[in-house]
C-alpha cells in the first residue's frame, strides 16, 4: 500500500503558476519517517505535539511568522534542508502539475476549473506512480472546507467513468475508496508536502539563483532535490 499526499498554492497575478502536488509514501516506511519527522519537530519547536504550534508551515517558516516567530533565519531555512535530505535518502516519489493560470484560461474557450484541473493532474499521476509499483494507494489532502465535497464527488466520477475526463484521461483504478482530507497540523506528511509546494511555487519558475543569502540557499535546496530526487512536474498548458 502506497500513502499518497497533495497541496497546492495561491496563485495570483505575481505567482501566475498554480502548483498542486505532493509525495508518495510505502506504508513499510510510514513509522520510521514519521518517527524522523516527529525527532526535527522536537529539535525545532521543542514539542512534537500534533498542534498548529508546533506545525511546519512553509510560508510561516520562510517568512519566520506563526509558529516560526522569533527563529533564527538559519535554523528556519535548516528545516528545509533537513526535510529536502529526507526525501532523498528515503527516495520518496515527488509528483506535482504546474499549471500556468493564464495561458490555461487564454487558450481553451471553456477552461476546466484550475483546482478541478490540478486535482486531476496529480490524481493522474499519483495512479501513473501506482500502476508502476503494482500497489494500491490512498490519498489524503490538507483541509480546505471549500474543495473538499468537490473533490471527492469529482473523484468518485472519474472511478465511475474509468478515467479522468481530460482528452488522454487516465485509469484511477489503482486509488482506493476516497479522497480523504485532514488538516495540516494534524499530518506530519501534509506538513512534508507543504514545504514541497512552498518550495516549487517560489523557486520553480526562477532560471537562476536570486542574489539573496536565504533566497540562494532555498534555491540550491529546491535545485538539489531536483536533481538527487524522484521528482517529476506536469506541465500544463
Amino acid at each position: 500500500m502506497q500513502l499518497c499526499y497533495f497541496d497546492e498554492n495561491k496563485h495570483s497575478d505575481q505567482s501566475p503558476d498554480f502548483f498542486i502536488g505532493g509525495i508518495i509514501i510505502p506504508d513499510t516506511k510510514a513509522t520510521s519517517l514519521e518517527q524522523t519527522l516527529s525527532r526535527l519537530s522536537l529539535n525545532y519547536f521543542g514539542s512534537s505535539s500534533l498542534t498548529k504550534s508546533c506545525e511546519f508551515h512553509g510560508k510561516e517558516i520562510f517568512h519566520g511568522k506563526g509558529a516560526s516567530k522569533g527563529k533564527k533565519m538559519e535554523n528556519r531555512i535548516q528545516v528545509f534542508r533537513d526535510f529536502a535530505r529526507l526525501i532523498i535518502d528515503n527516495q520518496i516519489p515527488i509528483r506535482i502539475a504546474r499549471i500556468d493560470v493564464r495561458l490555461h484560461l487564454a487558450k481553451y474557450k471553456y477552461p476546466i476549473e484550475t483546482y478541478k484541473l490540478g486535482l486531476m493532474l496529480t490524481l493522474e499521476r499519483f495512479a501513473q506512480y501506482l500502476k508502476s509499483t503494482k500497489e494500491l494507494g490512498m490519498v489524503f489532502g490538507d483541509y480546505e472546507a471549500d474543495e473538499i465535497s468537490r473533490a471527492v464527488v469529482d473523484f468518485s466520477e472519474y472511478k465511475k467513468a474509468g478515467k479522468t475526463p481530460l482528452q488522454f484521461g487516465r485509469d484511477l483504478g489503482m486509488i482506493i475508496d476516497t479522497v480523504y482530507f485532514t488538516h495540516s497540523h494534524h499530518s506530519r506528511f501534509l506538513q512534508l508536502t507543504d514545504l514541497i509546494i512552498f518550495m516549487a511555487g517560489r523557486y520553480e519558475r526562477l532560471g537562476e539563483a536570486p542574489q539573496k543569502w536565504h533566497e540562494r540557499e532555498m534555491f540550491s535546496i529546491w535545485t538539489e532535490l531536483k536533481q538527487q530526487a524522484d521528482l517529476a512536474i506536469k506541465k500544463w498548458p
